[in-house]
């Protein structure tokens, strides 16, 4: 929601006014600070040698996935643990090819096979062939019902484990797999005592994060290891998974040493110390959205929009007076380089780094006719710029907003509306063409609900904080004050929301649909990293502990 910029400054009245009153939300310094600056000095190319291994290696993968027999078992499973290894980006061809062999045979000609009655595999090729778009029924579980509608006891954990994974591809109004959740949910955690170290291991993991929900980088780092300690494990299949890790992680180190050398020259860490200084762990994010080598220029854009908008937010949220905001908003809504001299002198070094990212991507693009694109991410930017405004005012009003219309403005607040845009930026226009840039902008349901679970996770994982440190109330206080709810039964009633929203995105992956599944899986992967950053506390704000971690494991240490 764009702000109304005719607000005069005499409406702007607060216990907040004045030019010295600024708010400190004391947040930590980069862990990183130049860490991965070298890297951008070293070749990112892997050696004569190991790119001749690669292929071999990827041929030999290849032959294994194309001479499986079509429609068996042991084919999902191959794919299964192509998928989790983090190499399948290397055989989509292939993959699609059976996967559509495989729901033709089953759902569309009816062919029965002696599994239909194998828990485990339903389960498998149900969860695999949803990942990809095909509308699988889920009446498929239904045999493994009884009478009343509840599932059936089972001694095969890995076959209920599967079961659950499966249930989370789930969409509105399949009541069967609402119930095979809790079934699977109940019985995986009262078998947990009883199990074997390895067995708990993947269990634990699985209540933690379901597959559907994990970043494909991050599991390949994790699964490799795992996979390597399995006895039935494919030499070749775990040697080509190891070295496309490795080579891929060089690539990325190169791309965040660049960043990090573009990140030290605007210097935001000592000209703006009050806001978060988060580029490596906004580079995680869009490694998330994509990690395939093609993607560096979008990768790269995305990165730096995503660490000025935090900058940004923070202005709006503890640093700007009404006055600054108010003048600042104007600016970013004219986009204009003469409006710089209207502003104080922090937020001219903020205004100057943010129309230069724009400005240079329209550069890179323009000799490809791709330039359009920018001006669809630059209106993005307009409305969250203009969502951050509401907000503040809300604030400095002393008049915070019922939750309706907290949650109309949280659509371009969250963020997400933006960075759903921002993301498409560069991409080879065989997906990211004129259309897709009109729907994505369009506010389709998708794209809505992947905002809406970046608002609410993010109000849910920060509001105490933010609360403590006097910022406008959030969708938890909204709710609470509207409906007269406890805090308890506030966060239950907003969890439900982000159920639904989930719902909606799987909904909306479902063939047939207008956009490309590469598209519809970059949305989806934003509302993952929300997962990743949310679900467990604000670990993007606090990012000294576990996001450390991710990013170490996946920028640093390479496999062994």
């Amino acid at each position: 929601m764009a702000a109304n910029n005719n607000i005069p400054l005499s409406v702007l009245t607060s216990h907040d006014m004045h030019k010295g009153s600024r708010r400190s939300a004391g947040f930590h310094p980069s862990i990183w600070g130049h860490y991965f600056l070298p890297y951008s000095t070293q070749t990112k190319e892997a050696n004569t040698q190991e790119c001749q291994e690669h292929q071999q290696l990827k041929e030999k993968v290849k032959n294994m996935l194309v001479e499986a027999p079509q429609i068996s078992p042991q084919k999902l499973e191959l794919i299964n643990e192509i998928q989790r290894l983090g190499v399948s980006y290397q055989f989509e061809k292939e993959i699609e090819a059976t996967l559509q062999l495989i729901f033709r045979s089953y759902y569309e000609s009816n062919i029965q096979e002696d599994d239909e009655n194998d828990l485990y595999i339903v389960s498998l090729r149900f969860r695999l062939l949803r990942q990809h778009g095909y509308p699988v029924p889920c009446r498929v579980f239904e045999k493994f019902t009884g009478f009343d509608g509840k599932f059936k006891e089972s001694d095969n954990v890995q076959a209920i484990i599967n079961l659950y994974e499966a249930s989370h591809l789930r969409v509105h109004g399949e009541n069967i797999l609402d119930e095979a959740l809790i079934f699977s949910t109940l019985y995986l955690q009262s078998m947990q005592p009883n199990l074997t170290n390895h067995l708990k291991s993947q269990v634990n993991e699985a209540l933690k994060r379901p597959i559907w929900k994990r970043l494909t980088r991050i599991e390949a780092k994790r699964y490799i290891s795992i996979y390597e300690f399995d006895e039935s494990h494919d030499v070749v299949l775990l040697k080509f998974a190891k070295l496309d890790f490795n080579m891929l992680q060089k690539e990325h180190q190169w791309e965040i040493g660049c960043l990090t050398r573009w990140w030290k020259e605007l210097d935001f860490a000592k000209k703006l110390p009050f806001a978060r200084d988060r580029l490596v762990e906004c580079y995680l994010w869009a490694l998330g959205v994509y990690f395939e080598k093609q993607y560096y220029l979008p990768r790269k854009f995305l990165t730096e929009v995503l660490a000025i908008a935090t900058v940004i937010d923070d202005i709006f949220d503890v640093h700007g007076t009404p006055e600054e905001l108010f003048l600042f908003n104007n600016a970013i809504q004219r986009w204009d380089a003469s409006a710089i001299n209207e502003l104080p002198e922090y937020m001219r070094v903020c205004y100057i780094a943010l129309l230069d990212i724009y400005a240079q991507m329209e550069r890179e693009l323009g000799p490809k006719g791709g330039a359009y694109q920018v001006n669809y991410a630059i209106s993005e930017m307009k409305k969250l710029v203009g969502a951050y405004y509401e907000e503040a005012k809300w604030f400095h009003d002393g008049s915070p907003p019922n939750f309706e219309e907290y949650m109309k403005n949280a659509i371009a607040s969250s963020g997400y509306m933006m960075v759903a845009t921002s993301s498409l930026v560069g991409m080879s226009e065989d997906f990211a063409t004129k259309e897709v840039f009109d729907w994505v902008t369009n506010e389709p349901l998708m794209v809505r609900a992947s905002a809406i679970i970046a608002r609410l996770m993010n109000d849910i994982a920060g509001h105490e904080v933010e609360q403590q440190r006097g910022d406008v109330d959030s969708t938890v206080e909204c709710y609470m004050k509207q409906y007269g709810k406890s805090e308890e039964e506030t966060v239950k009633e907003l969890q439900e929301q982000i159920t639904n929203a989930w719902k909606d995105i799987k909904q909306e992956c479902l063939e047939p649909n207008f956009v490309p599944m590469p598209i519809l899986i970059q949305i989806a992967n934003l509302a993952r990293v929300i997962d990743l950053l949310y679900k467990y506390g604000d670990i993007y704000t606090h990012s000294t502990t576990e996001l450390k971690v991710v990013i170490t494991s996946l920028l640093i240490d390479p496999v062994v």
